[in-house]
């Protein structure tokens, strides 16, 4: 290495250290999402040395408070010792989904670097879905044996004080073996005789879940019962961790999060404008560029008819109006499809009981709103037919936009597409396509 090399690396290093000890004092001050900020307002090629340069815990935290993309891109960059170690402070089902989100080399390499027990359990939590029972658990959890005494969990307690001391301890987990047998709050378990075995103090036949049991009803589960967390159990009644109503809940906000974003065009994850400009301009390009495609028809209705649009130029007025209602209409029947699909309310064959549900909506709102529009048209242009064209247009266009909008996503889903990536734009052709061509055909009858 030459001196102007040695000078550079000197360089670097002593701007990660300057990096580093701002990030620390934020998380030392429990600013860590001030200290998330100030990491990604830092050049790329900054972020994972200042990280690195942290000590392991204020690592960690700051780590578990990012877009899991981002953290996974700055795990990456760390070397497989760093990145293990910063791992191994975070709770099993956070641990678990970063190493999901590494490319396949550096999850490997930090598996290696990790102790083989967390290793394990990582990658046996990597194979659940992420949105089951099993991807959503912790590992971590106090159970005791039924048999075993008041005293025996105080003197364990007391023994492995360290181990359990970053656990969310509100029930011990009573097994037989390792089969689950009960549950044992806290509260009971202080204020019990010290000789008093478990089985005598335990809530039997507790509630619990499977590992495979899915978002939509672990939801209903925590609805109906004030649980702060849920025992997830195997097929053989086996204990395997423990669900917390916070993670579920940012698990439902993260679903929602990213079929909103997919609906906006927003394809392949979360987009922070930190990340690179192409890998963003990609993302978006994916569909603006079959959103092209799918205007230019739309837009060919209007040249089929434009020697009507050019005799009656009112009309040029109303199309971007019905175009929008309807599209509105439509909207709404796509969010009630994908929220009743993700709680399990309707199924991707029941296409007709959702088109009777929606048709009947759609009829009454079409009426009213074609009412509205077509009286506007009428008091503008003093015009009977203008209003009827108008009015009668947007009418039967919103009963298409309902239609459309409330099975399209059921056909999605059916036929093992993304329903929140394709129904927008099949829905806004569709509508705008029929739009136009009711408006211009009624128009070239009743007008021209």
């Amino acid at each position: 290495m030459n001196l102007a090399e040695t000078d550079t690396a000197d360089s670097d290093l002593v701007t990660a250290q300057e990096n580093a000890e701002e990030l620390r004092g934020l998380i030392e001050s429990d600013a860590v999402n001030d200290a998330a900020v100030v990491l990604d307002r830092m050049p790329e090629e900054e972020r994972s040395a200042a990280v690195g340069e942290l000590p392991t815990e204020a690592a960690a935290d700051l780590i578990e408070h990012l877009l899991e993309q981002q953290a996974a891109e700055i795990l990456e960059q760390l070397t497989p010792d760093v990145a293990a170690s910063i791992l191994e402070e975070l709770t099993s089902d956070v641990r678990a989904d970063l190493i999901a989100g590494l490319d396949a080399q550096s999850a490997f390499d930090i598996l290696q670097a990790m102790s083989p027990v967390e290793a394990e359990e990582t990658k046996e939590l990597c194979r659940y879905e992420p949105d089951s029972a099993g991807g959503l658990m912790v590992t971590e959890l106090l159970a005791f044996e039924s048999t075993s005494t008041v005293q025996a969990v105080f003197d364990d307690l007391a023994e492995h004080s360290e181990e359990y001391r970053d656990i969310d301890v509100q029930y011990s987990f009573v097994v037989d073996g390792k089969r689950l047998v009960g549950v044992l709050p806290m509260r009971d378990l202080f204020l019990a005789k010290r000789s008093t075995p478990l089985f005598e103090l335990m809530i039997k036949d507790p509630i619990s879940v499977t590992d495979r049991t899915q978002l939509s009803a672990l939801e209903d589960v925590f609805d109906n019962h004030s649980f702060l967390g849920i025992p997830v159990v195997n097929e053989s009644q086996e204990l395997l961790g423990v669900v917390q109503r916070s993670s579920l809940e940012h698990a439902i906000a993260a679903h929602d999060r990213s079929d909103y974003l997919k609906s906006q065009g927003i394809i392949g994850g979360e987009e922070i404008r930190s990340l690179p400009v192409f890998e963003r301009a990609r993302r978006r390009l994916s569909w603006l560029s079959v959103n092209i495609l799918l205007n230019i028809l739309a837009a060919s209705v209007i040249a089929m008819y434009q020697d009507t649009l050019s005799s009656v130029i009112a009309l040029a007025v109303f199309l971007p109006i019905i175009s929008d209602m309807s599209g509105c209409s439509g909207n709404q029947a796509v969010a009630v499809s994908m929220r009743e699909l993700s709680l399990g309310l309707i199924r991707p064959a029941e296409l007709m009981r959702v088109w009777g549900k929606e048709i009947s909506v759609g009829a009454i709102n079409g009426m009213c709103l074609g009412m509205l529009v077509g009286a506007a048209a009428f008091f503008w242009k003093a015009d009977v037919m203008l209003g009827i064209v108008v009015g009668g247009a947007l009418c039967l266009n919103t009963m298409v936009a309902v239609s459309i909008g409330g099975m399209v996503p059921l056909l999605m889903k059916r036929f093992h597409f993304d329903p929140a990536i394709a129904s927008g734009p099949i829905l806004t052709t569709v509508t705008d396509m029929c739009g136009f061509f009711l408006v211009l055909s009624m128009a070239s009858v009743l007008l021209v």
